[in-house]
């Protein structure tokens, strides 16, 4: 019996400390923005260091663009490890959108089991957290899902994030024209984070006329040009694309060969980049 409540308790206390760790992130990103607004000075952004020297230095190019963009801004990398590991890497990822489109499905699909240890929600804003393995180091994908009605909270979400999904509905011509305006307002507060475009929902956008997909498609292309993104087709449901979407960041963020495929076939999720 006291084995069972000890293993309660450490349960309990692990949340507790991810929830901490959440609140002391949020409270860091607003005393910085106190200062900055204080002092008058322009936010500088730095190039992460290697992490380790098994692994490339981290460079947020976008394939087959011929351009070299900017660095991960070096605070990127938080002071708060989820897990008390000091060599562990956490980057921020923010995800954009209108209501409804299966943003918070997306993340928790990804997110896993990892979901209940390291979960913070609050009007609006939703944080979520993936711990992962690369080439021997512990990186860390903190999550923020900002709420489609609350656009407000898009300067905290973007601010040294290493990319930005935008994403909307596949089967929802104007939550496409929206990513637009979500896009340019993720510029205004970072101009270094990869930028992604997705489609949500491909399990309902197969069931489309041909015709009305190819248009979607072809819109969609156009804009993730715009942005100089990468383009997914996704769905949650069946987890199409989901992780595909993530180990194409993680190859751009630290220079890593790109196992994911190229795909423009009508019928089938359309990856484009």
């Amino acid at each position: 019996m006291t084995h069972i409540c000890r293993k309660v308790v450490d349960v309990n206390v692990t949340g507790l400390v991810g929830r901490v760790a959440i609140f002391r992130r949020i409270f860091r990103f607003l005393w910085e923005r106190i200062l900055l607004c204080s002092s008058g000075k322009p936010h500088q952004y730095r190039r992460l260091p290697p992490v380790k020297s098994s692994l490339p230095e981290q460079t947020a190019a976008v394939p087959d663009k011929g351009e070299e963009a900017p660095g991960v801004p070096e605070s990127t990398r938080l002071d708060v490890d989820l897990d008390g590991d000091s060599d562990m890497v956490v980057l921020k990822i923010s995800l954009l959108g209108d209501c409804q489109i299966g943003k918070t499905s997306f993340m928790t699909k990804y997110v896993g089991n990892d979901e209940k240890q390291n979960y913070l929600q609050m009007a609006g804003l939703t944080l979520m957290d993936k711990v992962f393995p690369v080439r021997g180091t512990k990186i860390a994908f903190n999550i923020w899902d900002v709420g489609g009605d609350q656009s407000f909270h898009v300067p905290i979400a973007c601010k040294d994030a290493a990319a930005i999904l935008i994403m909307f509905d596949l089967t929802s011509r104007c939550t496409l024209n929206s990513c637009v305006e979500w896009y340019r307002q993720a510029r205004k507060w970072n101009q270094t984070a990869i930028p992604v475009l997705i489609g949500t929902k491909f399990d309902d956008f197969v069931q489309l006329p041909v015709h009305l997909q190819w248009a979607i498609m072809t819109q969609a292309r156009v804009y993730a040009r715009a942005m100089n993104a990468a383009l997914f087709f996704s769905s949650a449901t069946h987890n199409i694309n989901v992780n595909k979407i993530f180990k194409f960041i993680t190859a751009e963020l630290f220079n890593l060969p790109l196992t994911v495929q190229r795909n423009l076939t009508i019928g089938e999720p359309i990856i484009d980049y």
